[in-house]
């Protein structure tokens, strides 16, 4: 089983194998949210199902939505669904990935394991990683596979809420980092959500900063030395990690995984819930 990352080898030996599992694509672009999919049928690991981030992923104008912002959770239930209705269930192990260097494909990773689906992992590297070793690509529209019933777990991701974090503003028990753009967490640019800035308090790690040069996750003894000077003595169970969306934010808390800082806690609905709640304060700088 994977839980973290895998390596294009090991999925290679899980198809060898012949090892129940389903490989999701979640490649997107924020600007343009129909590119994602273009880019699938342009190219993807034979046998992927498409993951797009607006409609299976997110839950937009659903009153049920475990999250707000501009990319709501959708509800367990909502999920499982989901899932099901593309084939994946219980025994599968799944292998997710993008285009985008761990932009997106960390969304339906997290999503998995709060429905408490130990068997989640994503590829390292991603499609990239993929095509330079030599694989082959299939082009087309998304693999169907008979349906079946997702049946959910025991929640093993945190979610925290708006007034939780609002709440524990400036207290120890609560660390935020902030996966954004350093110039977005400033607040010198601010394309997407209304006002610019971040929560007061909170860390910048942009979450770029957990790929090397190659694109796939550094080391874990190498996350693990760059999270411990950035919490510089504050508790790692204490995190919760945020970004514009819910999105991006993802990696960093991946990253805590491999490094062996986890578990800790996401803020689903992010600087775009934040930003939009009447109230609350913003800093900048």
């Amino acid at each position: 089983m994977y839980s973290t990352l895998i390596s294009v080898d090991q999925l290679h030996a899980l198809q060898t194998a012949g090892t129940p599992h389903m490989v999701f694509d979640c490649s997107f672009d924020l600007m343009n949210p129909d590119a994602g999919a273009q880019a699938y049928a342009q190219a993807h690991i034979p046998g992927a199902i498409y993951a797009h981030l607006d409609t299976a992923l997110s839950a937009k104008s659903d009153p049920y939505a475990a999250s707000g912002g501009r990319h709501p959770l959708p509800s367990r239930e909502r999920l499982a669904q989901w899932l099901g209705s593309v084939g994946f269930s219980n025994g599968m192990q799944a292998v997710i990935y993008d285009r985008n260097g761990c932009n997106y494909c960390g969304r339906l990773w997290w999503m998995l394991h709060w429905l408490g689906h130990d068997a989640a992992a994503v590829l390292d590297g991603g499609l990239q990683a993929w095509q330079a070793a030599g694989n082959p690509a299939e082009t087309g529209a998304a693999s169907r596979h008979p349906e079946t019933k997702y049946v959910a777990g025991v929640e093993k991701q945190a979610l925290a809420a708006t007034k939780t974090i609002a709440d524990r503003l400036g207290k120890p028990t609560q660390t935020l980092i902030d996966a954004r753009a350093t110039p977005r967490f400033r607040g010198d640019v601010e394309p997407l959500d209304p006002i610019a800035g971040h929560i007061p308090g909170a860390l910048n790690r942009p979450f770029s900063l957990n790929l090397g040069a190659d694109g796939k996750f550094k080391p874990a003894a190498v996350l693990r030395a760059e999270f411990e000077a950035l919490l510089a003595g504050r508790d790692p169970a204490s995190v919760v990690h945020h970004c514009g969306s819910g999105v991006s934010a993802v990696p960093n808390l991946l990253a805590m995984e491999i490094a062996g800082l986890g578990p800790t806690a996401l803020y689903g609905g992010s600087w775009s819930e934040w930003s939009r709640t009447r109230g609350l304060p913003v800093a900048k700088g």
